[in-house]
C-alpha cells in the first residue's frame, strides 16, 4: 500500500477515537440523582365499599297447588305471562263438590225443620210441668231435646260453609300478583289436596331480592375500627350492582337488613338488599355483584397502585425521599383498595413524598431528583 493511503487512514481512525471519546465524556453522568415523580402524603376522608358476590330472588314467591282433589277440567292463563291475585288459574271439576254443597244444604234444612218442632215441644213442657201436667223427666228431656237440635242447625251450616269452600275452590286462584311460569298440569290431568309438586309458580318481580354473604371477621374488624373512631358510619345506605356481563345496574338499591347469626359452616354473616325492578330486567337467580358502602375511613391516606410493591413474604413496601434527598425503602399495611388506589392504614404520615414515577431507577439510599406529579391525584 502507498505512503499517501496509510496516511489517509490513519487521520481516518484518529478522528473516529476522538468522535467516540467526545461521546463518552458528553454521555449521562451516572452518579447523578435519578429523576423520580413524587407525591406528598396527605389525609382525607375515604369512603370505604366493599363488593360481595350473590344471587338475585323474586321478593314475592308463590307456589299454586290444590286445595282439593279432582281432575283439571281447563287451564285458564297463558304461561309467561302477567296474572293478578284472585285471578282464576285452573279449573277442577266441581261437580262432585256441588252434589255436596247440595247434600249438606238439604242436610241443614232437615236440621232446621228437626230444631223447630223441638223447640215447641219444650216449649209446651214448660207450661206444663208449672201445672204438674207432665213430669220433670219429660220436661227436661224435651229441653235437652231443643238443645241437641239446636246444634245440630249449627253443624249442619258448617257443614255447607265446607261444602262451599271446597266447591269454590275448584277455581284454583293465584294467590298474589306477578308472573306465572310454566303449567306443570295439563287439562285431563288428576291433582291432589296439598300436592308436593305445584301446579305453576308465580313471582313477584317488581322488586328484586339480592342476598350475599361478608366474612364474619372482616365485620368484626370494621366494627372495632368504627369503635375506635377510625371509621365512621355509612354516609349511604345505597347499594349498586354490577351484573354479569360488568355492566352496571341502573337502579340503586337499598341495604335491607344483616342477619343476627354467623352461619357455622362458612363463617359468613347474610346481608340482603332491595333493588326496584321497574322494566322487569332483573331476574331471578342471576349471579350478581353487589357495591356496599361499610363506612368512611375519617382521615385516610391513598397512595396509587403504582408506588406500592410486594416483597417476596407479600408484604407491601415503598420508596420515601428523606429530607437529604435519598430514596428510603418503607414497609407499609395495605389491605385494601378504593378505586385504582391502596389505603394505607399504616407506614406512612402526611407530608412524606412517596416515589410513584421512575422506580425502576431507585435504590434504597440513592440519591433523586423529585418532581411532584399534579395528576396522580
Amino acid at each position: 500500500m502507498s505512503k499517501p493511503l496509510l496516511t489517509a487512514a490513519a487521520v481516518a481512525l484518529a478522528f473516529v477515537l476522538s468522535a467516540c471519546g467526545a461521546k463518552q465524556q458528553g454521555g449521562p453522568d451516572p452518579n447523578a440523582p435519578a429523576p423520580v415523580g413524587v407525591i406528598v402524603v396527605r389525609t382525607e376522608p375515604v369512603t370505604l365499599t366493599t363488593e360481595l358476590s350473590g344471587r338475585t330472588s323474586a321478593s314475592l314467591v308463590s307456589e299454586v297447588r290444590p286445595q282439593v282433589s279432582g281432575v283439571v277440567k281447563a287451564r285458564l292463563f297463558q304461561e309467561g305471562s302477567s296474572v293478578r291475585a284472585g285471578q282464576s288459574l285452573y279449573q277442577i271439576d266441581p261437580s262432585t263438590y256441588r252434589a255436596s254443597l247440595d247434600s249438606a244444604t238439604a242436610a241443614l234444612a232437615q236440621a232446621s225443620a228437626t230444631a223447630t218442632s223441638a223447640k215447641l215441644k219444650a216449649d209446651r213442657y214448660k207450661e206444663l210441668v208449672a201445672i204438674n201436667a207432665v213430669s220433670r223427666q219429660d220436661n227436661d228431656d224435651a229441653q235437652a231435646a231443643a238443645q241437641a237440635a239446636a246444634a245440630n242447625v249449627q253443624a249442619q251450616r258448617a257443614a255447607v260453609q265446607q261444602a262451599q269452600i271446597n266447591l269454590g275452590y275448584t277455581r284454583v286462584q293465584s294467590p298474589i300478583s306477578g308472573r306465572i311460569g310454566k303449567s306443570s298440569v295439563t287439562p285431563g290431568a288428576l291433582v291432589t289436596a296439598g300436592q308436593a309438586a305445584p301446579l305453576a309458580t308465580v313471582q313477584n318481580l317488581d322488586r328484586i331480592y339480592v342476598d350475599v354473604t361478608q366474612s364474619a371477621s372482616d365485620l368484626l374488624k370494621l366494627r372495632r375500627d368504627m369503635a375506635a373512631g377510625t371509621v365512621g358510619g355509612p354516609n349511604s345506605a345505597q347499594v349498586r350492582l354490577i351484573l354479569e356481563d360488568g355492566s352496571t345496574y341502573p337502579q340503586p338499591g337499598t341495604l335491607a337488613f344483616s342477619d343476627v347469626t354467623v352461619d357455622a359452616g362458612t363463617g359468613s354473616v347474610g346481608l340482603r338488599a332491595i333493588f326496584p325492578n321497574p322494566n322487569g330486567a332483573l331476574l331471578p337467580g342471576l349471579y350478581v355483584r353487589a357495591q356496599l358502602v361499610q363506612g368512611v375511613a375519617t382521615a385516610g391516606i391513598l397512595v396509587p397502585q403504582a408506588a406500592v410493591s410486594r416483597d417476596p413474604r407479600g408484604s407491601a413496601t415503598v420508596y420515601l425521599v428523606d429530607a437529604a434527598g435519598k430514596a428510603q425503602l418503607r414497609p407499609i399495611t395495605a389491605a385494601r383498595t378504593v378505586g385504582d388506589k391502596w389505603l394505607v392504614t399504616a407506614g406512612l404520615k402526611p407530608g412524606e413524598r412517596v416515589i410513584v414515577e421512575g422506580l425502576q431507577k431507585v435504590r434504597p439510599g440513592a440519591a433523586v431528583k423529585p418532581a411532584p406529579i399534579v395528576a396522580a391525584r
